[in-house]
């Protein structure tokens, strides 16, 4: 069998970006269960109400929606289950530092699979405010507008 390269997104948290103001990034390890990759083969998982917590000194993803395989017998997993992330020493360590901050969080972005192994992006985050959410969207917006009128003016410039 050959061996499987590229990147391979499973899940994505779209509403994190507009919920959350994104500080920093990070790729992540998963440590799974057989039934979990099967399932996340199949395209099945779920961030939305996922959220990453520091504890002993080690990453926990938890509420991180992996449906149970459905060939899976006796041995499948519980879908909310919390698991083990895997990461540097030396960024665990800074997060530790930086979640000592009040209003920091730790959110999944994306789940996928980068050369045939699982991998999550989470990011350190800080949660946005209501009118802080209405300005990123009319920010937004005006972006988009002003993009329609520059394509616009090409348009005829061109004719």
């Amino acid at each position: 069998m050959a061996k499987e390269t590229g990147r391979k997104l499973i899940a994505q948290h779209k509403k994190a970006r507009h919920d959350y103001l994104i500080l920093d990034t990070y790729e992540c390890g998963l440590v799974l269960t057989g039934t979990e990759v099967k399932s996340l083969r199949q395209g099945r998982a779920s961030l939305v109400d996922g959220f990453a917590q520091l504890d002993g000194g080690e990453v926990w993803l938890h509420n991180v929606h992996i449906p149970e395989y459905t060939q899976g017998t006796w041995t499948n997993h519980s879908a909310r289950r919390k698991r083990k992330l895997l990461m540097h020493r030396a960024e665990i360590d800074k997060l530790v530092g930086k979640l000592q901050e009040s209003g920091l969080t730790l959110v999944p972005l994306q789940l996928y699979f980068k050369d045939g192994r699982a991998k999550v992006e989470i990011a350190l985050a800080r949660g946005k405010r209501e009118y802080d959410k209405r300005q990123t969207l009319r920010e937004k917006q005006d972006r988009r507008e002003a993009e329609r009128a520059i394509s616009a003016v090409r348009r005829r410039q061109r004719a």
